[in-house]
């Protein structure tokens, strides 16, 4: 595992952001979260983030230390494995501990929920930070959560390392939100947070430098080809090459992003991820077909775009 990163490092790798995968009595899987993570390697995504796909909000405090120990033992020397921290500011006291005895460069500061101000906010990443030795990639899902003046003042101070932007916008749409963060941070620090298809305008219209992704777990090819289709700006191939890609992502809209990413994993034969974490559940019985379809076609995609790529 990576212990050293800078900016340049979000341009490198899409951000993968896997399922955990769990034994049937809900212990860590070690051979199945490992399979995810080679299946990822393999395809040239050397980024992972261990956050909301993971559910790593509700990993019990008990078996935190444990499974980001698991996990960095899985992942390739070169890579760079990004645990989550919060949301609240009493777990990221007890994980400023836990992570002050581990070598991570940033971890990812989930999204808190109120009671919150501003202040308080940014003085609870300051305490993160100067305790944990660890800065934060900020998650952000709406809008007006920090300023973005503060996000500057946490840059220049070496608390925040960058922003994970997910505020939902129509596509292609303006966004004075983001357009303030990246005035004040920087284009370069800021990645585009949720899948494929926004990160087309993101890194098009706003100049992002990468962005993060769920379905790359099945296709890490074809959605890291993506990824370099729209750093050379070409908009034709990227949108050709998120086709296949689509319609799982359809699906993760329509019923829950994490419950179905979750499902389709297994259903595409990359590893078993068992039980998912309360206090989610799985996917309704009626639609896991139609999940399975999506995940069987993108993992067929993928392995013609790995043997065409190869000929």
């Amino acid at each position: 595992m990576r212990h050293t990163v800078t900016p340049v490092d979000l341009a490198l790798s899409i951000m993968a952001v896997p399922p955990l995968a769990r034994t049937a009595d809900g212990t860590f899987d070690d051979a199945a979260n490992g399979a995810v993570i080679r299946h990822l390697e393999g395809g040239s995504v050397t980024t992972l983030l261990y956050g909301g796909n993971a559910l790593a909000q509700h990993w019990p405090m008990s078996v935190y230390a444990d499974w980001l120990d698991r996990l960095e033992a899985l992942v390739a020397p070169d890579s760079w494995l990004l645990p989550s921290v919060g949301p609240d500011a009493g777990k990221l006291a007890d994980q400023a501990a836990i992570l002050k005895t581990r070598n991570f460069p940033v971890a990812l500061l989930l999204p808190m929920g109120a009671p919150l101000t501003h202040t308080g906010l940014a003085n609870a990443l300051r305490r993160f930070t100067a305790d944990a030795g660890v800065q934060l990639l900020v998650y952000i899902k709406t809008d007006a959560y920090i300023p973005a003046q503060t996000l500057a003042d946490l840059v220049a101070e070496g608390v925040v390392f960058g922003v994970k932007y997910a505020v939902p916008r129509d596509l292609g749409g303006d966004d004075p939100y983001l357009s303030e963060i990246i005035a004040a941070i920087g284009a370069q620090r800021v990645i585009s947070g949720f899948g494929e298809p926004p990160a087309i305008p993101h890194m098009l219209d706003f100049g992002l430098p990468g962005f993060t992704a769920g379905s790359v777990c099945i296709a890490p090819s074809l959605s890291n080809a993506l990824f370099q289709a729209l750093k050379q700006g070409d908009k034709t191939r990227a949108e050709a090459l998120l086709r296949p890609i689509q319609p799982l992502e359809n699906l993760r809209g329509q019923i829950n992003e994490i419950r179905v990413l979750h499902e389709a994993v297994a259903l595409a034969g990359i590893a078993e991820t068992g039980p998912i974490l309360l206090p989610s559940s799985p996917v309704p019985d009626d639609r896991r077909a139609e999940i399975a379809k999506a995940a069987i076609l993108l993992r067929a995609a993928e392995e013609d775009f790995r043997a065409a790529s190869a000929a």
